[in-house]
């Protein structure tokens, strides 16, 4: 630990200052984006996916739980034997991957073909998410890496907001296959903008497994996956069924949830921006006012969001609150490993990956053996678990100052 100290150490003192260069930053965006968008897009398409290769929608949802997993896994296992290669090269062949991966998808003869698709899925969102998620200070001063960052995680939202509803429009227009040619053009036309835009980016430290091992070891990094795990499973757990919720217990006019959707996306933007404001100074607060947020919001959807009016207001405030989740969670894991960004990329992205899965597993699990206000109710009060770690984190943190 203390050579990789020293190896950073020397890095700050001898590196020139970074010059700002935010179309390599908006092309690093636009990757993540055409990867949540490929993520996420069968859960508008399932039952058409379903419907062609006449599996059920059990079958079918191996599409949504398979590349989570994956991505966890792949995580470290393409990090870290691929350390010492340029991480522009890197990027833009995980890119090729996703394109590759998309077109595979578009041209399955079976529902095996898909499944091969979405490895290649995981495969892309481990390795790029390790990888890109930490290049913000890399591409931008010191000073507007928090900035950068934000904007990273703006695909987040934006591949709910605009990619996944423009996909299904276009499977239901032109069918689901289209969709994925239309996501594997725009992949390609990614990965040149990766070629061009990125500068060289060597590797600055190698991420082996020992390094990781010695990272995850540090109270800040335990934290940091605690509060994680907890949030990242009371949302997917709960927002995973959000669109039944609407449909079931508000019942929202069929051509409307489309718009509440939207509106919560927009929220979720929004919180992701504030949150890139205020996480570099209350980066504590930060992350406990999103959980907070996602807490009272399907909380209280079981009682108000039985009305339109009610739960388009919770909706807002759920977006709010996770739109600021991906940058508050990225930050702490980096702040608790600053002498390994990529390390600290890594965790952060197979402990929401590996979280992300679980929580849309046992929402399912609570759905189906409960109801629908249920695993909200129960998402909310997992929620207010994370809560409750980051206050009992900030007493903890202010005793010695106090004494």
């Amino acid at each position: 630990m203390s050579v990789l100290s020293t190896s950073a150490d020397e890095a700050a003192t001898s590196d020139p200052p970074t010059p700002a260069n935010w179309p390599a930053v908006l092309a690093v965006m636009m990757g993540i984006f055409s990867i949540v968008t490929t993520e996420i897009l069968p859960i508008g398409l399932l039952t058409s996916i379903g419907a062609d290769f006449t599996v059920s929608d059990g079958t079918a949802g191996l599409m949504m739980t398979m590349p989570g997993y994956l991505a966890a896994v792949s995580a470290p296992l393409v990090t870290v034997p691929t350390a010492r290669i340029d991480r522009r090269l890197m990027l833009c062949a995980l890119t090729f991957l996703l394109a590759s991966a998309n077109f595979i998808a578009a041209a399955a003869p079976a529902y095996w073909a898909m499944l091969v698709s979405r490895v290649l899925v995981g495969v892309v969102i481990g390795g790029f998410w390790s990888i890109g998620a930490g290049l913000a200070g890399r591409l931008v001063p010191a000073r507007s890496a928090r900035r950068a960052t934000a904007v990273i995680f703006s695909a987040v939202p934006l591949g709910s907001v605009l990619g996944v509803p423009l996909g299904t429009l276009i499977g239901d227009l032109a069918g689901w296959r289209i969709s994925f040619v239309v996501l594997g053009v725009l992949s390609v036309a990614v990965l040149a903008a990766l070629a061009v835009l990125l500068p060289p980016l060597p590797a600055e430290q190698v991420t082996r497994l020992k390094v990781l091992g010695g990272v995850i070891r540090g109270a800040g990094t335990r934290f940091a996956l605690v509060t994680t795990v907890l949030v990242v499973l009371a949302h997917f757990g709960t927002y995973t069924y959000v669109m039944p919720f609407l449909e079931r217990v508000t019942h929202v006019a069929p051509g409307l949830i489309t718009l509440f959707l939207l509106t919560y996306g927009v929220a979720g933007i929004a919180g992701n921006f504030l949150a890139g404001t205020i996480v570099a100074r209350r980066p504590r607060a930060a992350f406990g006012v999103a959980g907070s947020l996602i807490a009272v919001a399907t909380l209280a959807l079981p009682f108000l969001g039985r009305w339109d009016l009610g739960a388009v207001v919770l909706l807002i405030v759920w977006g709010v609150g996770y739109g600021a989740v991906p940058v508050c969670s990225q930050t702490w894991f980096v702040k608790a490993a600053p002498h390994a960004p990529e390390a600290a990329s890594v965790l952060f992205t197979a402990s929401f990956q590996a979280t992300l899965s679980t929580g849309a597993l046992v929402g399912g699990l609570i759905v189906d053996h409960t109801s629908l206000p249920a695993v909200m109710t129960l998402g909310g009060a997992t929620a207010l678990v994370m809560v409750a770690v980051v206050a009992r984190s900030a007493r903890a943190d202010s005793r010695p100052a106090e004494s």
